[in-house]
């Protein structure tokens, strides 16, 4: 299995709502075997999905993937990516894609809400519950659109749907992280709110050089779920933060030095600290969804010394506040506030 590679079922998902024809013809552009497609376990790389997005985009005039009422003709997205560059600041921004996504598309309608420090996308789609391959679409676009107006990536704090869990999430939860909820009350993408306020500084040439890659750099560069940083994180799952080994420990569990250790996952662009902290991360947003733990239960369970340790971690892996993320997933969002 190769780095930044995709799962074949992403392949299926996207050519579901394609003629045959019209999909034979934009698999052979991107280099894509179609024999493939009956390969439960196979994967193509980032970049071959990407030419298949656009070759599809092309062929049906559509980008995304025949799956609104209306299509999203060719050029679409870089249109769109150019209107919100002129807006002043991420958040003016965001809300002009998704008025003109709600336009294009028709039955696909988007909100931008903030509550306190945290900010969603909400989405309604034509038919609900949403097929989660459409609404994960829609997401990669908004989402790469914000981390584009703001320069930076944006974490994502959660992701929920509203219909049942596809049998296949790998690749999604790659993209959006471990804090996908299926069977809520909402579809929305739930993030920090401080990102809204940035102004936009993207220059033309910025821009002409992000367009001409669209729509296929939207996608995530997945790393190999068999790599040493994945296995080590898999292992720590099992166990409490507070137990958790320290470098040396886990080295000789898994056969090598503490400098071998940290070199192979520098060399995945990680760190055990980061793997650590990720998994943190993961835990959190999960117990804050949870009924009847509180604050100072989480922060112990996630090994910190107490509450206000937990809080200010909180606010510097995802600028935003465990009190107004709780709020928020806890109630009906009727309360936003629109920004």
């Amino acid at each position: 299995m190769t780095k930044d590679s995709i799962s074949i079922e992403l392949v299926r998902e996207a050519l579901r709502a394609i003629p045959a024809a019209s999909a034979e013809r934009a698999l052979e552009c991107a280099g894509v075997a179609s024999t493939l497609l009956g390969e439960p376990a196979a994967r193509v790389p980032a970049l071959a999905y990407g030419a298949l997005w656009r070759a599809l985009a092309e062929a049906m005039d559509d980008e995304f993937f025949a799956m609104a009422p209306r299509p999203l003709p060719a050029g679409s997205l870089s249109f769109m990516w150019r209107a919100a560059s002129g807006q002043p600041t991420v958040g003016d921004g965001v809300r002009l894609g998704l008025e003109f996504l709600r336009l294009v598309l028709g039955g696909y309608r988007g909100t931008l809400d903030r509550q306190h420090s945290v900010a969603m996308v909400s989405l309604e789609a034509p038919m609900e519950p949403a097929r989660p391959f459409s609404c994960f679409t829609f997401w990669m676009i908004v989402h790469g659109l914000t981390c584009w107006l703001a320069g930076r990536r944006v974490p994502v704090l959660a992701a929920e749907l509203r219909g049942a869990m596809p049998d296949y999430c790998d690749d999604y939860r790659r993209f959006f992280g471990n804090t996908l909820r299926f069977g809520q009350a909402h579809t929305r993408l739930i993030f920090s709110a401080d990102c809204l306020e940035l102004p936009v500084r993207r220059t033309e040439a910025d821009l002409q050089a992000f367009c001409a890659e669209l729509p296929g750099n939207l996608l995530v560069k997945y790393r190999d779920p068999g790599g040493l940083a994945r296995r080590v994180r898999e292992g720590l799952r099992a166990t409490p933060p507070m137990a958790w080994p320290e470098a040396a420990a886990l080295a000789s569990a898994y056969g090598m030095s503490v400098a071998t250790l940290r070199r192979r996952l520098a060399a995945e662009g990680q760190s055990l600290q980061q793997v650590k902290a990720s998994l943190r991360k993961e835990r959190a947003i999960a117990w804050l969804a949870e009924e009847g733990i509180s604050m100072a239960q989480i922060a112990e369970r996630l090994g910190f010394a107490d509450e206000s340790s937990f809080y200010r971690a909180f606010r510097q892996w995802f600028g935003s506040n465990p009190g107004h993320y709780r709020s928020l997933v806890a109630g009906t969002g009727e309360n936003a506030q629109h920004d």
